[in-house]
């Protein structure tokens, strides 16, 4: 059961774990994930103001394609129009509000399923029945409203915030480091949804430390890495990392051979990125998969599951076969997080529940802690200025 506990009292909590010298860090409190309280304060600061990735962009090649998803309590749709633009737009008829697309498909246009009121793939209003008797009503007046949406190195991105710096730019130096990987060369082989019954930052932090991989994987890829070879670096201001050598014995985990790009351990070496708020990449030189979270409550986590393989690969006979026994292992992979994840939400939820010091491998939850009190506390000075 949830603390009953105030807001500030919360932030003064998180704001200990994220202000103590790494040297001395601690997990951040039990009521940063359990409490109403801090996800009314993330869904305003940081999912309504921050960017949000929706997936790849392959998933939408061709025009009509669309996915759907609720961020910050308001439905979008994004789209890939006639033309071949991205958009993304709002979810929600501009006449009696029914919701318009569900899940993800292929369309030709938007018909609303409540009184099918329709729309061109850009939004613009198509047809409307049963309206010549109203006055008022002219079709050229009724638009959806768009969010602004933005694509980088294959990953789509939406955001509610006209003033969101642009992705590329809060990216850079990430997209310096990994240029030997290009990134946008990957194809997606995958897509799928799920919820857990854990909160969304549990699955996050669980991503961004392997210091976990040889207890809750053994059964799986916790003997492909060894805790010494990983790095932890500091993380900078839109996302953290660490990295970890595979064993070559993953081959597909490695650089192709016609990879020219990439030499020594780099050849073999794994990226772990979190790009915050909720979009994590587990990036090899041969493949990639990735999860993006968003809440739904303290207690569950809507989950957008996906990977491919890089380009390099794609001539070889047998990488198709190589990518589905990997597919088999994330799956297997998932089984465990998903068991270690539930089981720290249902730890976190109780009362006796402490928050203990940080492992050295565990860098990037701290950075993690110290992106979200960044981003409150700036939401909300920006609030008090502007006396909301």
């Amino acid at each position: 059961m949830a603390r009953d506990i105030s807001e500030s009292t919360i932030l003064d909590g998180l704001r200990a774990a994220a202000n103590a010298p790494f040297e001395q860090a601690r997990a951040m409190p039990p009521e940063v994930y359990t409490t109403d309280a801090f996800l009314a304060l993330e869904t305003q600061h940081i999912f309504a103001r921050d960017w949000y990735c929706v997936g790849r962009a392959d998933q939408l090649a061709n025009p009509g394609d669309y996915l759907t998803c609720d961020l910050a309590g308001q439905p979008v749709a994004v789209i890939r129009d006639q033309g071949g633009m991205l958009r993304a737009m709002s979810n929600v008829c501009l006449h009696r509000m029914s919701t318009l697309l569900q899940g993800s498909g292929n369309t030709r246009s938007i018909v609303c399923p409540y009184h099918a009121w329709t729309y061109n793939l850009d939004g613009s209003l198509r047809g409307a029945p049963a309206m010549t008797q109203n006055e008022g009503f002219c079709k050229d007046a009724y638009r959806l409203p768009h969010l602004r949406c933005e694509e980088w190195l294959g990953w789509v991105f939406i955001t509610l915030n006209p003033d969101a710096v642009p992705v590329a730019e809060r990216l850079a130096g990430l997209e310096a480091m990994i240029a030997g990987y290009e990134m946008a060369r990957y194809t997606q082989a995958f897509s799928e949804e799920h919820v857990w019954n854990t909160n969304w930052k549990v699955l996050a932090e669980n991503f961004m430390e392997s210091y976990h991989l040889p207890v809750c994987h053994s059964g799986t890829i916790g003997g492909l890495s060894k805790l010494e070879e990983m790095v932890c670096p500091p993380g900078q201001a839109g996302f953290n990392y660490h990295t970890i050598l595979k064993d070559e014995s993953l081959r597909i985990a490695c650089a192709h051979p016609s990879n020219d790009r990439l030499s020594g351990d780099a050849r073999r070496m794994t990226y772990l990125i979190a790009v915050y708020p909720s979009l994590l990449i587990t990036l090899t030189p041969g493949y990639f998969w990735y999860l993006s979270l968003l809440p739904k409550g303290p207690g569950q986590v809507h989950i957008r599951f996906g990977g491919g393989m890089s380009d390099d690969f794609a001539g070889d006979t047998d990488a198709d076969a190589n990518f589905a026994d990997l597919k088999t292992l994330l799956d297997d992979v998932n089984i465990e997080d998903r068991g270690c994840t539930e089981k720290v939400f249902r730890g976190l939820s109780s009362p006796m529940a402490r928050a203990g010091h940080l492992s050295h491998l565990e860098r990037p939850n701290y950075d993690f802690a110290r992106y979200l009190l960044g981003r409150i506390e700036t939401g909300q000075e920006a609030g008090a200025q502007h006396g909301t």
